[in-house]
């Protein structure tokens, strides 16, 4: 059987998962009875893949220092942050599903699990400010995306709902805030957190902000190429919904198809949807898409290629595996 990435890379993911759940075990101001602590802890242990603590350790292991207790706990914050905007994203998207089972807000109500997402960020703000000493300016990175890279994201990706002229430097740029900032973020931070130097933190980032890249380009062709059961929503739902991935935009080059997907809105029927569904199938948009995340898998070793003879290269080289070998 195929070792999962946690075991691949010799990581402790139940180390880990503690971690991420001692952050709201252990606020005193939140009772564990509560609603919001069964939510969280419900939404924490539906699954997930743990890729952004999988990084903040990974980067950790850069550094001259030992991976200790530090490194787990920022590892948790990076989980904390990516599971809150999961939330947001969900009530946005008006997605009922995540992960093939009920999102959050169906299970609380929008309002209720606004607050949840709002109290996760809030949540890992503190716990950074407490976690590190003022000298510690690179963690606060973390508090960043928390508070203001993902919100913009998400912003953004409410103002570009079924926006056809979205160009592809905005649909980059979005993607960046969106995915690509935070798991860039966890290498960096894990590197600094270890005593790693600042070139070699840098190169990290920039691995790490083209493995982002490419991961949101391929979810965004999953969305048209697999079955509902693989990503555990139906098929299209991005379309949809009106997000412009990369796919719609190469697709809105073909100017036979382009009027058929301009056409797509909110309440539109059923078929006009699947129609754009099988054109952009069996036109040459998926391909070109897939080019673009192959251009990025490339960009992310070329990045640490002055890396090569450290001894923990080996473990960027497994997580360019497991990112490049998803649409496998």
């Amino acid at each position: 059987m195929k070792p999962s990435l946690h075991e691949a890379l010799q990581m402790d993911i139940h180390r880990i998962n503690r971690e991420i759940e001692n952050i709201v075990k252990y606020d005193k101001d939140v009772p564990r009875t509560s609603v919001l602590a069964r939510s969280v802890l419900r939404l924490i242990r539906s699954g997930g893949k743990r890729l952004r603590p999988i990084m903040v350790i990974t980067g950790s292991r850069f550094g001259t220092a030992s991976t200790g207790r530090r490194q787990y706990q920022l590892a948790a914050a990076a989980e904390f942050i990516h599971a809150a905007s999961l939330i947001h994203d969900d009530i946005i998207d008006r997605s009922d599903l995540r992960r093939g089972a009920p999102s959050l807000h169906t299970q609380t109500g929008v309002a209720e699990a606004v607050h949840i997402g709002n109290y996760m960020s809030a949540r890992v703000v503190e716990l950074l400010s407490m976690y590190t000493a003022d000298e510690d300016r690179f963690v606060h990175d973390l508090s960043s995306i928390a508070t203001v890279q993902l919100c913009l994201g998400e912003y953004n990706q409410l103002q570009h709902a079924y926006d056809y002229d979205l160009s592809l430097e905005e649909y980059l740029e979005k993607t960046r805030c969106k995915t690509a900032q935070l798991m860039a973020t966890c290498l960096r931070v894990g590197a600094l957190s270890a005593d790693a130097d600042s070139e070699t933190a840098d190169m990290l980032y920039r691995f790490g902000e083209s493995l982002g890249m490419a991961f949101q380009i391929e979810d965004d062709i999953l969305d048209f190429t697999a079955t509902a059961a693989a990503i555990g929503k139906p098929a299209g739902s991005d379309l949809r919904r009106g997000q412009v991935t990369l796919p719609v935009l190469f697709a809105l080059e073909d100017a036979a198809l382009a009027p058929y997907i301009r056409n797509i809105h909110s309440g539109v029927a059923e078929e006009e949807i699947e129609y754009v569904l099988r054109g952009i199938r069996s036109g040459g948009a998926l391909a070109k898409a897939e080019k673009m995340r192959e251009d990025y898998l490339q960009e992310a070793m070329n990045a640490v290629s002055p890396l090569l003879s450290h001894p923990a290269f080996g473990q960027l080289e497994v997580l360019h595996r497991y990112f490049g070998g998803r649409a496998a």
